[in-house]
């Protein structure tokens, strides 16, 4: 499984990770997972392709390559909940909808899944902090992009429809207030689309493990609303037409973000 995720480095102090837009299952997760669950429906679908401006920047990209069915990259290693109410875990036995993810007594066993540990999350979250301590060494400091998406309208995890860019700092403790204030910004003057900062998405694992600004480690996440670019229904068809407009704000963001970590 050392295929478990692909990485490009760049020339800017920003690095993208894209934690669960991942196709790949191993036999045991594949032979158990319910029809339901086999078009792969809580995937952050296409993220890679909408994010596919951003080496033109000179960002870092960090791309994880198994499903989060196999195991959730975007999860403590101790599996401790991230959110109070329904969520799922380092290892989902439910889809967002609350859904068995397996037939029964098909779940992959302890060992299977302590080899997913070792072997997916381990490597990747090894990448992560080798690319964040050599950004610091080369630029200062060093800003992290979790590009996250999901399914605009999840009953289970959040009331009504969710706003289009979800942006979470872990309520400033990830990121420089001022960083914040500037990105959300940018998402006010985005005309057509919603935006909230720190509300039901105020980032997972990686945004809370890996920033600290007094480190001069800045890490925001974003959960887009996957109705901006793609529909949201199988067999999940990536949308040129509305993808183009969300790219550009996008872009506003992370060039803000570069901006912002130039003259702090």
């Amino acid at each position: 499984m050392n295929d478990s995720y692909t990485f490009e480095a760049g020339s800017v102090p920003l690095l993208i990770s894209v934690p669960h837009a991942g196709l790949r299952l191993t036999p045991a997760v594949e032979e158990g997972l319910v029809e339901a669950a086999r078009s792969l429906p809580d995937t952050d679908w296409h993220i890679p392709r909408l994010y596919d401006f951003a080496q033109s920047l000179g960002a870092s990209l960090l791309v994880g390559q198994y499903s989060r069915f196999v195991i959730d990259l975007n999860r403590p290693d101790d599996d401790q909940p991230l959110y109070a109410g329904a969520t799922t875990g380092l290892y989902p036995d439910t889809l967002f909808d609350g859904t068995p993810l397996y037939q029964t007594g098909r779940t992959p066993s302890i060992q299977e899944r302590a080899r997913y540990l070792e072997q997916v999350w381990r490597p990747y979250h090894a990448c992560i902090a080798r690319e964040l301590a050599r950004l610091r060494q080369v630029h200062g400091y060093a800003l992290l992009w979790d590009a996250h998406s999901i399914c605009s309208r999840v009953p289970r995890l959040f009331e009504g429809k969710l706003p289009d860019f979800n942006l979470g700092t872990f309520d400033n403790a990830s990121c420089s207030p001022e960083l914040s204030v500037r990105l959300g910004q940018v998402c006010a003057q985005a005309e057509g689309y919603s935006h909230v900062l720190n509300g039901r998405f105020k980032g997972g694992h990686i945004t809370r493990h890996y920033g600290n600004p007094a480190q001069h480690v800045h890490a925001v996440q974003l959960e887009l609303a996957q109705a901006t670019y793609m529909n949201e229904q199988p067999p999940f068809q990536y949308r040129p037409d509305l993808a183009e407009r969300t790219q550009v704000v996008l872009r506003q963001l992370l060039e803000t973000a570069l901006a912002w970590g130039e003259k702090a």
